[in-house]
């Protein structure tokens, strides 16, 4: 549907597709850690995220039935028994952004298994971070999503993050009919049950993702962690269309094979900034008088704000989520539901492509949680997550334009994110092309003995993980004609290929050359996310 902001009020929709005509209110545009009000040009196309699901009236209640009626599955009772190895896996801190208020619906299934584990006699339980090559968590960030009950009772030695070079607690399933290792944590392996414990945010996360991907090693995730399969990943949020799911679901049917896996997915509503910011979740038109001065004064004071004290307010943002779903049983019949949810609450119907699409990084992404997002986040954050979001075929036409809101800052985190300055500085140096970046430096950086030393004893995404971030965008690099980031350094741009503009206007005669001088927009409001059903 398209409309004017006018015909916009009458005809309330759970997503919402607005044409700007002279009517239509500067629209708020995320720019990392602050935002912005803009004035885009008449005709641009909005799409905004649908409005926000009703949460569960009884989590508790719908967490038991889904573990009692499961999907294509025996209830979970009946699958524990005395004397059997029980592992419950979960989700790392990378989901859901920003962080669920407390308790977190991680820490509520995984008490009702406990419970159900403990009441059958089961007494050799483990449970662990499917953190894959991301960093470990620290012990307050496992606290915070297993709840403090859990973590007194199991941390540190049967509660821990799993350890993809750990060698000797690694175990190798065998390979798919396509030749790919499956390699995944011993303790999982080795279990009579595997519960894992997921939170899906978007389209993109669960099904045969979770344990083939977040319990995995290098050894497996480099058969769909690579340039060949981002690039035919057509979209993240279609793993119809996915060449990395495509990958991730033969090994997870061959894990299943050798594996009892029962799997537990959520899903949460549009709800992701707290009560008090709610004009951030609200179409500008619906703005009330002090919705606008909260918007007004919050980009004018976050411009000025110094930069610890702007980092921390953000960082301190607890999302009001609603729990809209609770599926459990085997991983495809449970997946096939949880999507339907997602779909339900960020599926919008769009009419075609545009020649440009715009659209605002907010200050937080998967790999930046309690940290910064340095340019090669920034980078994965804008062509590889927000780029597919799209069902169908991206928003953008092939060898169109994306421009891009985000400052790009070149500042890294040494604690998280050690193997991104050297890869920012020394291998962008030398190509931004994700294949030769990928036959030139993967195995050097992904086998260096101090970045490995890093991942496994400090907080540090492993050191082949900027190749993944930069692998993640290889399709919208493949995609289109131009990328410019607006407000973006230029220094920090130009390393990576692209280029910065101060406005909007200077970004659209950038792109003059390749999409003409009345190129038609679409401005993806987002976040709250929206997936765009593009027809």
């Amino acid at each position: 549907m398209a409309a004017t902001a006018r015909e916009g009020i009458a005809q309330v929709r759970p997503g919402f597709v607005l044409e700007v005509d002279e009517r239509t209110p500067p629209l708020l545009v995320h720019q990392g850690e602050g935002f912005g009000l803009e004035r885009f040009p008449l005709g641009t196309r909005v799409v905004y995220p649908p409005e926000s699901l009703p949460e569960l009236a009884d989590v508790d209640a719908a967490i038991d039935r889904a573990l009692a009626e499961p999907e294509n599955s025996e209830p979970l009772r009946a699958l524990l028994r005395p004397g059997m190895r029980l592992t419950i896996a979960f989700d790392d801190l990378s989901l859901p952004l920003p962080p669920m208020r407390r308790p977190d619906i991680r820490q509520r299934v995984i008490e009702r298994v406990l419970t159900m584990a403990a009441e059958v006699g089961v007494d050799d339980v483990v449970l662990i971070v499917a953190n894959a090559l991301h960093r470990r968590m620290t012990a307050a960030e496992i606290e915070r999503a297993v709840g403090e009950r859990v973590f007194r009772s199991f941390w540190p030695d049967n509660l821990y993050n799993h350890d993809a070079e750990d060698k000797d607690n690694l175990t190798h399933i065998g390979l798919t009919d396509s030749g790919e290792d499956v390699e995944i944590n011993r303790r999982a392996a080795e279990s009579d049950l595997l519960v894992y414990v997921n939170v899906n945010m978007v389209a993109m996360d669960g099904g045969h993702k979770s344990v083939p991907i977040g319990l995995a090693s290098y050894n497996s995730l480099r058969h769909h962690h690579n340039s060949h399969t981002m690039v035919h990943s057509r979209s993240f949020m279609d793993h119809t269309r996915s060449a990395m799911h495509s990958s991730a679901w033969r090994m997870g049917r061959l894990l299943a094979d050798h594996l009892k896996i029962f799997t537990v997915e959520t899903t949460v509503n549009n709800a992701s900034f707290p009560s008090r910011y709610a004009f951030l979740m609200k179409r500008e038109w619906e703005w009330s008088v002090r919705d606008q001065a909260m918007a007004f004064g919050m980009s004018r004071g976050l411009a000025a704000m110094p930069v610890r004290a702007r980092r921390k307010l953000f960082g301190d943002l607890v999302a009001d989520y609603g729990v809209t779903g609770v599926h459990a049983g085997e991983t495809e019949a449970v997946h096939a539901k949880t999507l339907a949810n997602v779909h339900r609450q960020q599926l919008v119907e769009v009419n075609g492509q545009s020649d440009v699409l715009v659209v605002g990084l907010p200050y937080l992404g998967p790999y930046n949680v309690n940290s910064v997002m340095n340019p090669i986040l920034a980078m994965c954050l804008g062509l590889g997550y927000f780029f597919n979001m799209y069902r169908g075929q991206p928003l953008v036409r092939r060898g169109g334009a994306m421009i891009l809101y985000h400052p790009v800052t070149p500042e890294f985190s040494q604690l998280h994110h050690p193997s991104y300055v050297d890869f920012f500085e020394e291998v962008l140096a030398e190509s931004t092309d994700p294949a030769t970046i990928e036959a030139t430096f993967e195995k050097q950086y992904a086998t260096d003995p101090w970045y490995t030393h890093l991942y496994r004893t400090s907080h540090a995404y492993h050191g082949v993980h900027p190749f993944y971030m930069w692998y993640w965008g290889a399709h919208a690099m493949d995609h289109l004609g131009d990328v410019v980031w607006v407000g973006g350094d230029r220094a920090a741009c130009a390393r990576m290929g692209f280029r910065a503009a101060s406005t909007l206007a200077d970004a659209l005669e950038m792109v003059s050359a390749t999409v003409g001088r009345d190129p038609s927009l679409t401005y993806l409001h987002s976040p709250p996310h929206a997936i765009a059903d593009v027809r």
